[in-house]
């Protein structure tokens, strides 16, 4: 993610991102958003939910074309804001946030077809 929407993220919910940046002995928000910029907007909304609720992001990641977004101390109210967060990211574009889907073969990322275009990424099926 951008400097600029990850310094967003982290103004507006300084408690849900108060490691970030921190040593990555502590946290692996040491290395901040590990996800494309396009979806933003999914884990701005996840964000409003969350910061409220006190947990704290341990990592905010892409894996197998989906969104992880691990915290600490979450309730299950959390955790199911959580993960329909992750479900919702394998309908969006990682890269521009237009509607995509899981793509490529060894390395899977969710793309819609103008962001896949130039690469060889093939459905998941």
């Amino acid at each position: 993610m951008n400097p600029e929407k990850a310094a967003y993220l982290v103004k507006h919910f300084p408690n849900l991102y108060q490691d970030y940046g921190c040593d990555p002995k502590r946290s692996c928000m040491a290395f901040g958003f590990e996800v494309g910029d396009g979806w933003f907007d999914l884990i701005k909304e996840l964000s409003e939910k969350l910061e409220p609720m006190g947990v704290v992001a341990m990592q905010v990641k892409e894996k197998f074309g989906g969104l992880r977004f691990y915290v600490n101390h979450a309730t299950d109210e959390a955790w199911d804001f959580i993960e329909e967060a992750e479900e919702k990211s394998e309908t969006i574009c990682e890269q521009c946030g237009e509607p995509g889907y899981p793509r490529g073969g060894c390395w899977i990322t969710t793309l819609c077809a103008a962001c896949s275009k130039d690469k060889d990424n093939a459905p998941v099926v």
